[in-house]
């Protein structure tokens, strides 16, 4: 079974991936692109997730071993640094992440929103600058049925030029939520 999902909180991701290993699916593969791979089975299996900033490919052997040697099963990672770790459910169901991990992670996650954020703001400030949203010439003088099919037949084009605003606000709550996260980890 094959499932998309995207998640700008990975202890939301954690959860989920929790809940499905409880209605009896373990996860097998898990892509860059949101694709988790499921297959069913009988065992309990626990799911723990883990932030690394970028490893060298011998630390990341070294990273992995030691986790292997405590019974953890690597299933895969994202771009952000998140890393997917699976084992059977048994007494020692944590791992050794810490608290500068985490804090580090929310830091890149506050990075990458604020400048996609700004990108995509700029972007709408080119697009709006000088004509506003609807262009056709003379819409708002039109009237009657000719307006209404102006007006209808323009507004797909206006949602579309207002996707790289609508992307701006979204990376603003994402950086924030981070922020958040992130000074709480830093005051505890």
């Amino acid at each position: 079974m094959k499932k998309f999902k995207m998640f700008l909180d990975i202890e939301k991701a954690e959860q989920w991936l929790n809940k499905q290993l409880q209605k009896g699916y373990r996860c097998t593969h898990i892509s860059g692109l949101g694709i988790y791979t499921f297959e069913k089975t009988d065992k309990r299996y626990v799911i723990r997730l883990d932030y690394q900033d970028h490893l060298s490919k011998k630390k990341f052997k070294d990273y992995k071993g030691l986790y292997e040697d405590f019974g953890w099963e690597y299933i895969g990672g994202s771009w952000l640094g998140d890393r997917y770790w699976q084992k059977e459910d048994g007494n020692q169901n944590e791992i050794f992440s810490d608290r500068q991990s985490w804090s580090n992670h929310y830091r890149r996650l506050m990075n990458y929103s604020a400048s996609f954020g700004l990108m995509f703001l700029f972007i709408s400030y080119l697009i709006y600058n000088d004509s506003g949203l609807y262009l056709t010439e003379g819409l708002w003088s039109m009237e009657g049925a000719l307006f209404w099919l102006a007006l209808l037949f323009e507004t797909p084009f206006v949602l579309l030029r207002s996707l790289p605003f609508l992307m701006a606000v979204l990376l603003g709550c994402s950086f924030f939520k981070a922020f958040r996260k992130y000074s709480m980890l830093k005051e505890a």
